[in-house]
């Protein structure tokens, strides 16, 4: 009965589908045999999408390229009145302003400058050896009259004439090579006056420190309230002769570095304004017709007021 069974099941059969796509048609070309040319194109079939990732970098570049030169061409054209006014102000302030590139660094720091402790410990080789020669003259003194032995005073004596010797100066350099305190108060003297008669040169006669101050545009420290006493001293001419201490002359010398900042900073903006001018097609030669104009008509005038001359006498 289950062989029956078993024969009369139907066995399991995949019910058909729908037909598959027909194959592309394959392209038609030359046969390529070369191994080595169809590794080139082997190669080259990888590179698309590196040239295309090129391609938008190149894209983006020339973008930003053509956003620039649309921005500085919508960036307003300097006028030519307005660059040539401007140039004309910086060149004088140039003119004026020359010689703070004359500064000796040197002379007005003033490198060898003696100081405090040296001076201290000169003054107190110089006090000790003032009462050492004091004692022994006293004593030698006392003798006289007979107040002490007369051992003691012609010992007293023999002393004086060695201390005295020693403080002389040729002699004193043979045991010691230090400086006395005549020689340190001489040698200060000695660079203050060498830095105020170069204060006295670099100022001249019209005043080098406040025509620097109107270089403040381009040096925001000039304006500083600790230079406007010298300001005012340069105004008035009167600037190297009031400098007698060792700190004024080093605010001098602080206020002569920023105004050469500053004088820097003005130098470059007068070449970029005159570049600027050349590039404009103005040039140096629209600057020198306006003087030349001038002088023409100063010499027709003074022609004409000969003739006025020569026909009333």
């Amino acid at each position: 009965m289950a062989t029956t069974e078993a024969k009369a099941r139907p066995s399991p059969v995949l019910q058909p589908g729908r037909p598959a796509d027909p194959a592309p048609p394959a392209p038609v070309g030359p046969e390529i045999n070369d191994p080595e040319i169809e590794g080139e194109l082997t190669e080259h079939a990888s590179l698309p999408s590196e040239v295309t990732e090129d391609a938008a970098v190149l894209a983006r570049v020339e973008d930003a390229s053509e956003a620039t030169a649309s921005e500085a061409l919508d960036e307003p054209q300097p006028n030519r009145e307005t660059l040539m006014m401007q140039q004309s102000g910086y060149r004088r302030l140039l003119r004026q302003c020359e010689r703070v590139l004359l500064l000796d660094f040197n002379t007005l720091a003033m490198p060898d400058w003696p100081d405090n402790f040296s001076m201290a410990s000169a003054r107190r080789r110089r006090d000790l050896w003032l009462f050492s020669a004091s004692l022994a003259a006293i004593l030698f003194l006392a003798g006289v009259p007979g107040l002490v032995p007369a051992w003691m005073a012609g010992t007293a004596f023999g002393a004086f004439v060695l201390i005295v010797l020693a403080g002389i100066p040729f002699i004193r350099k043979l045991y010691s090579a230090q400086s006395s305190h005549l020689d340190l108060l001489v040698r200060r003297q000695r660079r203050v006056r060498e830095a105020r008669s170069h204060i006295q040169h670099l100022e001249g006669s019209e005043g080098l420190a406040w025509q620097c101050a109107m270089m403040a545009e381009f040096n925001p420290a000039l304006k500083s309230t600790r230079f406007s006493a010298l300001v005012n001293l340069s105004e008035k001419r009167i600037l190297a002769r009031e400098l007698r201490r060792r700190d004024h002359i080093r605010l001098y010398l602080i206020f002569m570095l920023e105004a050469e900042k500053a004088y820097e900073r003005l130098q470059r903006v007068y070449f970029e304004g005159h570049q600027t001018a050349i590039d404009n097609g103005w040039g140096p030669q629209d600057d020198d017709q306006q003087p030349q104009e001038e002088e023409g008509s100063s010499d027709t005038e003074l022609a004409q007021s000969k003739q006025q001359v020569d026909s009333s006498s």
